[in-house]
């Protein structure tokens, strides 16, 4: 099978598809070397002068994509650092720690076993998104196919690029442990922390196990080797139904905690000890805290420090963070959207609701290990329970979770809901956000589907929260063809 070349492969962050039918071996080499000419733009500098790392994860595929995807690389001039099979944050690692023009990551994240694909960053680990290299790609692989063209041939052809192995493991997880103080964690008063962990058959296993291993846990490990046909369940623990075992295991072991982890390893997500899933935006507020703390700690007298958070979060983000000293700002969804604005206000950290958590000592890149070790850390050091920690978020933020619905132009439906809500104060950072003293919600329309997607929240109880989602919703779907 021969894949063909489509424009809905290049997305808003990424590029996926499902392998042999939307990418093969033939259109990797194309992107690999489409991405050269892009980041010798980017980068100012021909692409004979270009160093690139390659990563790849533990899909079926990846092996022989990763090797296709190098050859366009060196074909088009570049030099390769290849780390082998890695997870997506060490791709990043790879790229900030040597200064490199850029990197690619053979990777579909959390997508089923049929999917493959691309994450392309620049220099600083920086990532290409839709409205910023991504399209360059699509454009240069597009007018390649056009003109039936393959590597660069002829006297003006610049010389093939270099090829080198490297193994970054143990710099990364050097770098990951500095986050934390481990002694911390693996001299806990009483029993050592009891932690089931789901690696999804991903990426976790040889990224996070040894850090893990070395920090006297009393672990219990599920499905930590890496398999890219998933033989358990889909690598996506934001799934309800990819998270029933850990929960179940959770509970039936009297677990302190649970982490999951998606296919790539750059996002992780918490069960606490009762068996219930921690929400994005009360992670991210519990690590601000965190380390907005231990800012404080190291620079005693410094100018406050920045945080970022997305539009789609409780407002229990900005209130811990503007109590624990530190200045909130908000931003549009996306870690091409973080990670340049991280950049800019110099913030220290910046979560996510859908499980992305940025670090401005890790080159501003998300990743899986830091937040699963900030959270051992602070369990141990406080001495209470995931629930605990959680509990003044839970009993005052009242949130609805994302709720996608299926319009025919989410745009004019935006509209309907501005004029409804006229009377509430208004942004258009990303969607709408409509905000009330005690309530307030954000709709955003999908990147890729005639969706939109609701995030609101409450003040004054759940039932409250119910009421008004019902009421929102209702306006959404009112002229929708479905929803879910």
């Amino acid at each position: 099978m021969t894949a063909t070349l489509s424009a809905e492969i290049f997305k808003a962050y990424d590029i996926r598809g499902i392998y042999g039918e939307q990418i093969d071996g033939d259109l990797a080499e194309r992107i690999g070397r489409a991405f050269a000419g892009v980041l010798s733009k980017l980068a100012g500098k021909p692409t004979s002068e270009l160093r690139v790392g390659l990563g790849r994860d533990m899909r079926l595929s990846a092996p022989e994509l990763s090797a296709r995807y190098r050859e366009g690389l060196r074909d088009a001039g570049a030099s390769v650092l290849d780390a082998g099979e890695v997870g997506s944050e060490m791709l990043y690692f790879l790229v900030g720690s040597r200064g490199l023009d850029g990197g690619l990551m053979c990777t579909a994240s959390h997508n089923p076993k049929a999917y493959t694909g691309a994450k392309l960053v620049r220099e600083g680990a920086i990532p290409l998104s839709g409205e910023s290299g991504i399209q360059d790609v699509r454009r240069a692989v597009e007018a390649e196919s056009a003109a039936g063209t393959a590597a660069p041939s002829g006297p003006d052809a610049p010389p093939r690029g270099t090829l080198e192995a490297v193994d970054i493991y143990e710099d990364f997880r050097e770098a990951a442990l500095a986050f934390v103080d481990p002694e911390v964690i693996s001299g806990r008063q009483g029993r050592p922390l009891k932690v089931v962990v789901d690696g999804g058959n991903g990426m976790a296993g040889p990224m996070v196990g040894p850090l893990l291993d070395g920090l006297g846990l009393d672990l219990e490990k599920s499905f930590w080797t890496p398999d890219g046909n998933f033989p358990d369940h889909e690598p996506n623990p934001l799934l309800p139904e990819n998270r029933r075992l850990i929960i179940e295991r959770v509970k039936a072991s009297g677990a302190d905690l649970g982490i999951a982890w998606d296919g790539d390893a750059d996002r992780c997500f918490f069960i606490d000890e009762t068996g219930t899933f921690v929400d994005g935006d009360f992670l991210t507020a519990l690590l601000a805290e965190s380390l907005l703390g231990k800012a404080r700690t190291a620079s005693a007298g410094g100018p406050p420090e920045a945080i970022l958070y997305d539009v789609r979060a409780s407002w229990a983000v900005p209130d811990t963070v503007r109590r624990a000293g530190g200045i909130p700002y908000v931003n549009r969804v996306g870690h091409a959207f973080f990670k340049t604005r991280m950049r800019a206000e110099g913030s220290l950290f910046g979560g996510e609701v859908s499980g992305h958590y940025y670090f401005r000592d890790f080159y501003c890149a998300d990743s899986g290990t830091i937040p699963a070790l900030l959270v051992l850390e602070l369990l141990s050091r406080e001495g209470r329970s995931m629930s605990e920690l959680l509990a003044p978020y839970r009993e005052r933020y009242f949130i609805s979770g994302e709720i996608n619905s299926e319009v025919a132009d989410p745009q004019a439906k935006m509209e309907e809901l501005a004029a409804h809500f006229s009377d509430a104060d208004q942004e258009r950072l990303d969607g709408i956000s409509i905000s009330y003293e005690d309530w307030h919600f954000n709709v955003r329309p999908s990147n890729t589907e005639p969706l939109l997607r609701l995030c609101l929240e409450s003040l004054i109880s759940h039932e409250d929260m119910e009421r008004r989602r019902d009421e929102v919703l209702s306006l959404i779907r009112s002229s929708a063809t479905g929803g879910s």
